[in-house]
């Protein structure tokens, strides 16, 4: 079933078709007779708005770039001579793409000869779509550059902003990089070298280490006066959200303006626009929540056990990114990390297979994210145990987000008080960018925390952590851990048990709890919809309740 869901898989009963969607956004049709073909994805001149600005979407980049607010430099670490390394060998195949990709580049402005004492090699790495990816190994070269500090926006962050959106589109430059010139003192320090000469950059390449960062400089000085009203820009990507159609099409016309005068160009096949949700950086944004993009998990569920330690921090990194969604991420994860630590045989054991497997099918079962809203009450549930801390921030009786991590060594020792209350102080700093200065309900099921702000006694250690809860307007309340499922939610007992069971908690405005129980993944529940307004299923469902009655 996942195949269909991360195909945005449509189907219809009556008519007895799929529907699914390409990644190069094609649709293919399936019926009773087999493939009907493939629809044609949307003109340019068909899309509202954006038919304005058809010189905003050329075929290619019309040449090189103008001079811009922001310019790339490569500074140096003092003392740096030139690195020149010999060229790497290549096969026939390669040497022609080569001498193709070349002959694009001088022709377009982006590329010139070279007589730099500079030079790197060049390889080749094959793309999604089979053709080759012509890469400079900058890597010498990235050692001795001074790291530009300037800082990319966290990505939880960037959807804080995204409350009440119900209209998205979506905008992706074509060969960002290639819009920004390279100072001119620096140009020489992009030299590389082929079989066919020695040539060096104008434009900024791919692979040299401060390019994200100046960048994204470039766009938030470009879109500074929009930013955290509807537009949200990381590196190359522009998402612009909306309350509805109208306000949409004025915030559209806004960017696509703004593109055309700074003379930045998208490429249209990778934009989209009009959306009621959207994909942007693995996550689905849409005015019920975010979700985990089961398109950009892909390659987590297709992952092998690990076979050394190299390969678990990299399933731990790629599956950290979606952690927000996975209850107890860190307490799950546990026997993984066990084997990052010094001086620890590597041994791929049955827990650790465990814990692999079940990360894997959380993150095909992540609840979707409502959005916050600035200005009312959150909740936090927490918990405690010898496995680690656990939260949940909620608003309204939905979740915001899920946190965890694993205790460190010295507070095994601590006693359950303390613990308790650790958990309470790791959820207050965690989020505390949305808790700072709103009202904020905290629920425990460690009775004596409900005296905290009263209690005299206090160690060190409490005296330290009471200080930093006096910054929050929080009020801290008991609810017995049998009572409270949703702070028991978070212990090793009940978690694995109800995750399972894909049961989803939330709170009433009257701290009523719900459980519900969904079936995964979501054509389930569309066809649930469906047969709701079938009349045959509705006869039929009114007909048994008939019976049952008359029984």
């Amino acid at each position: 079933m996942d195949w269909l869901t991360m195909h945005n898989a449509v189907v219809n009963c009556k008519r007895k078709t799929i529907e699914l969607r390409c990644a190069n956004d094609e649709i293919i049709r399936v019926d009773s007779t087999g493939v009907n073909g493939k629809e044609s994805k949307k003109r340019l001149e068909s899309v509202p708005v954006v038919c304005e600005y058809p010189n905003v979407f050329p075929e290619e980049l019309p040449g090189l770039p103008p001079v811009r607010e922001v310019e790339f430099g490569i500074e140096l670490v003092l003392g740096t001579t030139p690195i020149s390394i010999a060229l790497y060998r290549m096969a026939p195949t390669e040497l022609k793409e080569l001498k193709a990709q070349l002959q694009e580049l001088t022709d377009r402005g982006f590329a010139r000869p070279s007589f730099s004492p500079w030079g790197v090699p060049v390889l080749f790495v094959k793309k999604k779509d089979e053709t080759m990816r012509m890469c400079i190994d900058y890597r010498q070269l990235n050692k001795v550059t001074i790291k530009n500090k300037y800082p990319l926006p966290h990505i939880n962050d960037l959807f804080v902003q995204l409350k009440r959106a119900s209209v998205f589109s979506k905008i992706d430059l074509r060969s960002g990089y290639y819009q920004l010139r390279v100072r001119d003192l620096d140009i020489t320090k992009t030299s590389f070298r082929t079989r066919y000469g020695h040539y060096e950059f104008l434009v900024i390449p791919f692979g040299l280490t401060n390019a994200p960062a100046v960048f994204m400089d470039l766009m938030n000085q470009i879109f500074r006066q929009y930013l955290d009203r509807f537009v949200v820009v990381f590196i190359d990507d522009i998402l612009i959200y909306s309350r509805d159609e109208t306000e949409h099409a004025e915030h559209l016309r806004l960017v696509l303006q703004i593109l055309r005068d700074k003379q930045l160009y998208a490429k249209f096949s990778k934009c989209e626009f009009w959306l009621r949700e959207v994909s942007f950086l693995g996550h689905v944004v849409s005015a019920s929540g975010i979700r985990v993009d089961l398109n950009k998990i892909s390659a987590i569920l297709d992952w092998k056990p690990p076979r050394n330690v190299t390969e678990v921090w990299r399933f731990l990194g790629l599956a950290g990114y979606y952690r927000r969604f996975v209850k107890g991420f860190s307490m799950i994860a546990t026997p993984m990390k066990k084997l990052l630590q010094k001086d620890v045989k590597f041994e791929w054991s049955e827990k650790c297979q465990k814990s692999f497997d079940q990360l894997k099918t959380y993150l095909t079962e992540a609840p979707v994210l409502v959005q916050l809203e600035s200005g009312r009450e959150f909740v936090i549930y927490s918990d405690a145990s010898l496995l680690g801390l656990g939260c949940v921030l909620m608003q309204e009786g939905q979740v915001v987000a899920y946190a965890s991590r694993q205790l460190k060594p010295h507070e095994k020792n601590y006693p359950t008080h303390d613990l308790e209350l650790a958990a309470i102080v790791f959820a207050l700093k965690i989020w505390r960018h949305y808790l700072f200065g709103e009202r904020c309900h905290v629920y425990s099921d460690h009775k004596s925390l409900k005296y905290l702000m009263t209690q005299r006694d206090l160690n060190l250690r409490q005296t330290r952590w009471l200080e930093l809860l006096k910054d929050y307007e929080l009020v801290i309340d008991y609810h017995p851990g049998k009572a409270n499922v949703v702070a028991d939610a978070l212990s090793r007992k009940s978690l694995f048990t109800l995750r399972a069971m894909n049961i989803h908690l939330s709170v009433s405005s009257n701290n009523v709890l719900v459980a519900e129980l969904k079936a995964k993944p979501l054509l389930i529940h569309q066809i649930r919809e469906s047969q709701k307004v079938d009349d045959e299923l509705v006869a039929k469902r009114v007909e048994c309740v008939s019976n049952v009655s008359e029984f």
